[in-house]
């Protein structure tokens, strides 16, 4: 009988072997201690530890914003981990998104000007109505035309969430996107997450609430830089079960 091949499928974002350090002398900070992890293509993964276990890191590791000190980096097939940071910016404006939870809106510009920022930066000019639509997405259609002084807390995550989505990025990642936000619009935020995810994207989202991380389909606890645990799907429960588990 002839063999049968089972393809493999490239991971969105692979990590191997990572690690990266800060400081040096006699009291170095390893904030990522030789991670070796995968986020599979089309899948929302949170991202939680305690204070300084090294998730902000590890996420601008993966991200490309930081360098690693050892180890590979991985976007699907291309290896980001010595690029140069011409490449990395390109990168970051075609295949990457990241938001903020500082949101890093500009405040000269109006939410549609943010939004179409990314666009901008890569040489193409976004037509009007795709910048409109994207920001209706988001809910704020109406505020196309407002700068961020003139939005809510909840406004400029969606206006940041937006300006992430507008190149249609093959990974999202989230840097506590709820942490500054109210509960409905953490929801809300959530909930466009949620539609990206079902649309083939990948999201990497660090967060500290266990009721944001249940909405993702799996959470990676990190202590001290390392992977320590991986939990597939659970209620908010569960998630700060293990969380707390941790922390003992």
């Amino acid at each position: 009988m002839a063999s049968t091949t089972i393809p493999t499928v490239t991971p969105a974002v692979a990590l191997r072997g990572v690690s990266r350090t800060y400081g040096g002398g006699s009291a170095p900070v390893r904030a990522v201690d030789g991670v070796d992890l995968e986020f599979p293509r089309g899948t929302w993964t949170a991202v939680m530890g305690p204070s300084g276990s090294g998730k902000s890191t590890l996420l601008h590791c993966a991200a490309g914003l930081e360098r690693v000190d050892a180890g590979q980096v991985l976007i699907g097939d291309t290896d980001i981990t010595r690029a140069t940071d011409d490449d990395l910016a390109a990168l970051r404006r075609t295949r990457i998104g990241f938001v903020f939870q500082s949101f890093n809106l500009i405040a000269s510009l109006t939410a549609e000007q943010n939004v179409a920022l990314p666009l901008r930066l890569a040489g193409v000019r976004p037509a009007a109505a795709e910048i409109r639509e994207v920001l209706a997405a988001v809910g704020l259609g109406e505020r196309g035309r407002h700068r961020p002084r003139e939005l809510s807390g909840g406004q400029q995550q969606r206006v940041a969430l937006a300006r992430a989505m507008v190149t249609r990025p093959e990974v999202l990642f989230a840097d506590e996107p709820t942490g500054a936000l109210d509960s409905t619009a953490a929801r809300t935020v959530l909930d466009l997450m949620r539609a990206m995810a079902g649309r083939g994207q990948t999201i990497v989202m660090v967060t500290h609430d266990p009721a944001a991380a249940a909405r993702a389909d799996a959470t990676v606890f990190l202590r001290d830089g390392r992977v320590i645990d991986r939990l597939a799907g659970g209620d908010a429960r569960a998630v700060a079960e293990r969380l707390v588990a941790l922390e003992r």
